[in-house]
């Protein structure tokens, strides 16, 4: 890193920013930016969710830390700079209090850290732009702080140009969903669920979105066949569905997926209330005199959907096993 006449570190050429509306792509761009401009040992885009700090993008190899890294946000340098307890830029973070307070109990050495909030539409919080360095630096660092500052906002502004176009794709997916329901169910069926998930992946990996995947496989179907015919295994999963349909939330997705099986995606959901959701959906089911057996996995950008879903799934039949006194079960592909 070149150094000023004041002895502080000095602006870099840095490659020009090319305009983009996705987020995930302006984060990766500003980043490259940014480790030119103010070298630092790591930059990140991080979203602040369910009181953790998600990296969403991240350069830099002082750390070991990667996309998708979940950390405690109440531990974090970043809390207290969006707090305004401490300033944006600390070239050496054991002058700041508050920083070398959070410094000295972590497993790592940070010695200089930059930071400034990314903010949704209407104003709260969504992230942050952050630079951490195991190494202090000069006290010209500070004299950068309009250019953090300024890409935060242009993140800002794609994220909520990106949430308009989502949304708008979003409303469109909605209405195609109509040639992609169950006839039995009025539900989505299988291919309007694979349709989903492959569209949704881009964005929850975009945003960082939470999210929780239920699978439901119902008990005793072959058997009320078998016993009363068809009609009636009919009318039974007819009263799953029903069920199932009013433990969810409107912006969830609830999908039949084969003859007992039905899918759901609790969008925003936490892991906490994926297992309350399970509780609710379970209780519903017994009152409608339906029995089933469940398994939920909470979304991650690393695994995606294909990985939470083969998780959930486990987490079904394993319940169902252990109701049965059964085997283990083989792994079955999705």
């Amino acid at each position: 890193m070149a150094t000023g006449s004041d002895g502080g570190a000095s602006l870099q050429v840095a490659p020009p920013l090319q305009p983009t509306r996705s987020f995930d792509t302006a984060c990766a761009r500003v980043i490259d930016y940014l480790c030119t401009a103010i070298p630092m040992g790591t930059w990140a885009v991080t979203r602040i969710v369910d009181g953790r700090q998600l990296i969403l993008t991240v350069r830099g190899d002082s750390y070991e830390v990667g996309d998708g890294t979940s950390l405690p946000f109440s531990d974090s340098m970043c809390r207290v700079m969006v707090a305004g307890d401490a300033p944006r830029i600390a070239p050496d973070v054991a002058g700041v209090p508050a920083y070398a307070r959070i410094a000295g109990e972590l497993p790592f050495d940070i010695n200089a850290y930059v930071g400034t909030p990314i903010v949704w539409p209407d104003g709260t919080l969504f992230g942050t732009v952050c630079g951490f360095d195991p190494a202090t630096k000069p006290d010209g660092l500070r004299a950068h702080i309009p250019l953090p500052d300024l890409l935060s906002s242009l993140l800002s502004s794609v994220l909520e140009a990106d949430l308009g176009a989502t949304s708008a794709a979003r409303a469109a997916e909605i209405a195609r969903r109509e040639a992609d329901v169950d006839p039995l169910t009025g539900l989505l069926n299988r291919r309007g669920w694979n349709r989903f998930l492959t569209q949704e992946e881009h964005r929850f990996r975009r945003f960082g979105d939470s999210a929780s995947v239920v699978v439901i496989d119902l008990d005793n179907l072959k058997a009320v066949n078998d016993t009363w015919g068809h009609e009636a295994g009919d009318e039974y999963i007819l009263r799953a569905a029903r069920a199932l349909a009013s433990t969810v939330r409107s912006g969830d997705v609830l999908a039949r997926l084969g003859g007992d099986e039905f899918g759901v995606i609790a969008v925003g959901c936490t892991p906490e209330q994926g297992a309350e959701l399970v509780v609710r959906a379970s209780r519903a089911l017994s009152d409608a005199g339906v029995s089933g057996s469940f398994g939920h996995a909470p979304y991650s950008i690393v695994a995606g959907f294909p990985g939470e879903w083969r998780a959930a799934d486990e987490a079904m039949y394993e319940q169902k096993r252990r109701r049965r006194g059964g085997p283990p079960r083989p792994h079955r592909r999705s």
